[in-house]
């Protein structure tokens, strides 16, 4: 990782936070919520979009590591108030789900 780059993910990681959902439905109102799959690196995809990587990001449409949340998926939120962490790069904000790694399946 490049020193600019480095900086840049020291700055995403420090901008992300956690937030519920009452607080995102604003953003998923205009269509502005992005949603990154619990096995990514929250930071790193900020990233990406935030360098505008077209290639990376369409690799992560295309796998569905990053997608817009839609209607079920913010219905889900709603229903089972999930931990969720964010990170503003406007016009969006990427949100992702937690899971915790001590849940039994």
């Amino acid at each position: 990782m490049t020193e600019q780059a480095s900086t840049l993910y020291a700055k995403l990681l420090g901008e992300t936070a956690k937030i519920s959902w009452q607080e995102l439905q604003p953003f998923f109102a205009r269509g502005a919520l992005l949603n990154v799959a619990a096995d990514a690196d929250l930071v790193e995809v900020a990233m990406g979009v935030a360098e505008d990587d077209k290639t990376k990001v369409a690799a992560w449409l295309q796998s569905g590591t990053l997608n817009r949340v839609d209607e079920r998926q913010a219905e889900d939120f709603l229903a089972r108030d999930p931990e969720l962490w964010a990170v503003v790069i406007a016009p969006w904000v990427l949100v992702q789900e937690r899971v915790r790694k001590d849940t039994v399946h």
